[in-house]
């Protein structure tokens, strides 16, 4: 008879420890665009996190996370593919073309984090 008082108690406590969690989810997104060098086949690919860039200092560019070498893609399906394996869902995709020079291509994606996550990402 002791036991059920006391799997009560368990059960209250249990509740009061989850309620300060916070496992809101917030969504945040980021943005690759892609673009062709004149006179090449090569591309170059910009992905923003939305983060502040410094003037001075602050590289902001992909690492590999192994090596800590800067990622280069081999096409913009390449990149793609490596946002895709992080977690990030394509959201919208569109083309800029300016008649002097080759299409800009600009990709947007969303990915779901935990809002405290979030918090010490931007206390850095």
């Amino acid at each position: 008879m002791q036991k059920i008082p006391f799997l009560f108690i368990a059960l209250f406590i249990s509740h009061l420890g989850m309620a300060q969690t916070d496992t809101a989810q917030v969504e945040q997104y980021c943005e690759l665009v892609a673009q062709g060098k004149i006179f090449s086949n090569k591309v170059t690919i910009d992905v923003n996190f939305g983060e502040t860039r410094k003037f001075f200092g602050g590289d902001t560019r992909l690492k590999d996370e192994i090596t800590g070498k800067i990622k280069k893609f081999n096409s913009v399906t390449d990149a793609l593919n490596y946002l895709g394996l992080q977690g990030w869902s394509l959201v919208n995709a569109f083309p800029i073309s300016e008649s002097s020079g080759p299409k800009v291509y600009h990709f947007y994606f969303k990915k779901l984090f935990d809002k405290s996550e979030i918090l010490n990402t931007n206390e850095n």
